[in-house]
């Protein structure tokens, strides 16, 4: 076989992935159906931004070590096939695996025994059970001894895949003793330790990982929402919480959201026994654009016609990932409320206005991202100066350490010590 590793889908999962294994001298082959996208790599270059990746594709592109197609079927040129597919869901309360089955029935006619089949996407409980049970439905594989399948989930925070790929324990469920052994050795030229367990543990693993933290981050902004409700400061209460307490540890709110928060609780929530609680966690984290909105009105009034500058477009900071950010779904109730709205990320491939245009004459500035361009006392001060003098400046995540959700240009200088 020509290469060691194929991996299917060069996305932010797959793609860093890729160039780590050739970087550690193993033989990729790279699968996308973006033809722009491997263009583009092709050349050189990186898609997106990931952290120290666009030094390990200097070094690995153009050898032998690295090559490309746009078609699944040639995955089964390499021994191993890890499948880096986006895991939709239909309205959020049932996974989509039109892209995985997709991939597995371009693959049923090619593969033949020795061959790994590794699920790296984010599935629901009882996936890679599924795919076992295909691949012996439909080819009469004995998963297990002739074929080998296996979970290792992608647990590595946006931005941080070269520093954690070779940190975090790499959790591998595989279908059978061997099937786990044989995807351990092949994560294993990361050096990071290796935890066999059972696929559903492996899938279970990794959704509440996310449960977790979309969990954590939806209190603080309901106490957000519940402390305007009582005309308390969000920000104060959070400190009453944690300030020299073992019990505390409440984090403050913000826009919770991006492609695996934001739809992960539904893979356990699609047959969960306990139907709605994960429900009304999504519920609270989906309704912070509203209430920011909601409350930029309560003070100023109407938005028709008012100019609102919106700082942030990517679900997180320091990343140019704008999938299922709620800075969208904030842009878009402003537009419904008939406001002029200008946006500005240095961050994201969207384009959007220098921040001096953003928020030049706006009536209400938003932190929807708290990129650290926007955190400084510098960026504070250039919105001050060129802003309307009653603008009202809206910042959930306290980037200025004003300690206010809400408040008036010409407040927060004082507030910050600024002044």
């Amino acid at each position: 076989m020509p290469y060691d590793v194929a991996i299917v889908g060069l996305g932010r999962v797959g793609l860093p992935l890729a160039l780590s294994f050739a970087d550690r001298g193993l033989r990729v082959l790279g699968i996308d159906n973006d033809t722009e996208r491997l263009d583009t790599v092709r050349a050189g270059r990186m898609p997106f931004r990931e952290t120290g990746t666009q030094e390990v594709l200097d070094r690995v592109i153009g050898g032998d070590g690295l090559g490309f197609s746009d078609r699944v079927v040639d995955a089964a040129q390499a021994e191993s096939i890890v499948i880096t597919l986006g895991t939709p869901s239909f309205s959020h309360i049932e996974i989509d695996m039109r892209d995985i089955r997709s991939a597995l029935d371009d693959l049923l006619p090619v593969l033949r025994a020795g061959h790994a089949l590794v699920l790296r996407s984010t599935i629901a409980p009882g996936t890679t059970d599924f795919v076992a049970g295909y691949l012996a439905k439909h080819r009469g594989f004995a998963v297990g001894t002739e074929v080998y399948v296996a979970h290792a989930p992608e647990r590595i925070a946006a931005g941080r895949f070269l520093e954690e790929i070779v940190s975090l324990p790499c959790i591998v469920g595989g279908v059978g003793e061997e099937s786990g052994e044989v995807v351990g050795r092949l994560f294993e030229v990361f050096g990071a330790p290796i935890v066999q367990t059972t696929p559903v543990q492996a899938e279970l693993a990794k959704i509440w990982t996310n449960i977790l933290r979309y969990t954590n981050f939806a209190l603080p902004n309901l106490l957000m929402i519940d402390c305007e409700q009582y005309s308390a400061n969000v920000f104060e209460v959070i400190d009453l919480i944690n300030r020299d307490y073992p019990r505390g540890g409440i984090a403050n709110p913000g826009l919770t959201a991006g492609s695996c928060l934001r739809k992960d609780f539904a893979f356990s929530e699609e047959r969960s026994n306990s139907p709605g609680m994960l429900l009304a966690v999504s519920r609270v984290n989906e309704s912070v654009p509203l209430f920011l909105v909601q409350g930029v009105k309560r003070r100023i009034g109407p938005l028709t016609g008012r100019k609102v500058a919106v700082l942030g477009l990517a679900f997180k900071a320091e990343t140019d990932d704008e999938r299922d950010s709620l800075s969208h779904k904030l842009v878009r109730l402003l537009e419904r409320e008939l406001a002029d709205v200008a946006i500005h990320d240095p961050h994201v491939q969207t384009p959007s206005a220098s921040l001096e245009e953003a928020v030049g004459n706006a009536d209400v500035v938003i932190v929807a991202t708290n990129h650290p361009e926007f955190c400084g006392s510098e960026a504070l001060a250039e919105i001050v100066d060129v802003a309307s003098p009653d603008c009202l400046l809206v910042d959930p995540w306290n980037s200025w350490g004003s300690a206010q959700v809400f408040a008036y240009a010409a407040e927060v200088p004082a507030l910050t010590g600024r002044a």
